[in-house]
């Protein structure tokens, strides 16, 4: 006797997994732990949609970006390109350079912290006016991008073209009175200002973008683009720069290494990312997948 079998299709909690790198994908060492690689793969084999949404520039990005093993969405620089990991070109939204130039007039006493960086992969994509100012808690990310920066002063000489954004950096102490001077309301309605800092290392970054630019409007486009509302986009972060994409998606978790103050904003928190969190955080939602 043949017996009629119905299979019920599987219906996903989420369909697009934002994760954030530093301090959230890759662990105290730098390294992706196996677990996350594996938790974000058997989402994206799942029929989910993966982006990495970092602070980083695209290319500094990639070689994480990589070990996933499958192409998809790259949002960096805090949301200002989206592109592909095979180069593809989704959406930009530059600093207009003289915003830029009028910024760096107005913070020349920080002008010893100031980067600049520009969308193209050779040198002069990031400009410093010295890069021995810049101190010795962002050594290593001079060290791995030393072929793509180049000295100019001052360096608003630079601005030819409208740069991706610019980046204030240094001691949390250093740059608490920078931070003041950026959100002066000088700029208002021409800039964002994005934070990330890391109290262990004392590091404090300042990304200033154009206005309305963020992680988080930059995920909301990336989702109204594939035709997902943001109650089925999951994203996890760990800083300050993280905080508009948190409050986009309907699936928002802090991990356990984030500032004190982020995770008392009433938002799920995930284990650290020395404990894998990342796929912690994946794993308990996926498993809410239903038939």
């Amino acid at each position: 006797m043949i017996t009629d079998v119905k299979i019920r299709a599987v219906t996903l909690p989420v369909r697009l997994i934002a994760v954030d790198i530093d301090g959230t994908l890759i662990d105290s060492t730098l390294d992706v732990p196996a677990a996350n690689l594996q938790a974000l793969r058997r989402a994206y084999n799942a029929g989910v949609h993966i982006v990495l949404v970092t602070g980083r520039r695209h290319r500094f990005a990639m070689p994480v970006a990589e070990q996933l093993g499958f192409e998809f969405c790259l949002i960096s620089s805090n949301g200002a390109i989206t592109r592909s990991t095979t180069g593809e070109l989704h959406f930009a939204d530059m600093l207009p350079r003289n915003t830029a130039h009028k910024l760096c007039e107005y913070m020349s006493a920080f002008s010893g912290c100031t980067v600049l960086t520009f969308d193209k992969e050779e040198r002069g994509a990031i400009v410093v006016e010295r890069s021995d100012e810049l101190g010795a808690n962002i050594q290593r990310w001079i060290d791995k991008n030393r072929m793509y920066i180049e000295e100019i002063a001052p360096i608003t000489a630079a601005l030819v073209c409208d740069p991706v954004q610019a980046m204030f950096c240094g001691t949390i102490e250093r740059m608490a009175p920078a931070e003041v001077r950026l959100k002066d309301g000088t700029f208002a309605c021409e800039i964002s200002v994005l934070k990330t800092q890391y109290y262990h290392r004392d590091l404090c970054i300042l990304d200033v973008l154009k206005h309305g630019c963020s992680k988080g409007s930059a995920l909301a486009r990336w989702a109204a683009h594939l035709g997902i509302p943001r109650r089925e986009v999951m994203a996890i972060g760990d800083n300050y720069n993280d905080v508009e994409m948190l409050e986009f998606a309907g699936f928002p978790f802090v991990m356990a290494n984030a500032s004190e103050d982020l995770k008392q904003s009433g938002w799920p928190v995930t284990l650290d990312n020395d404990a894998c969190g990342v796929a912690a955080a994946v794993d308990e939602v996926m498993a809410g997948a239903v038939r």
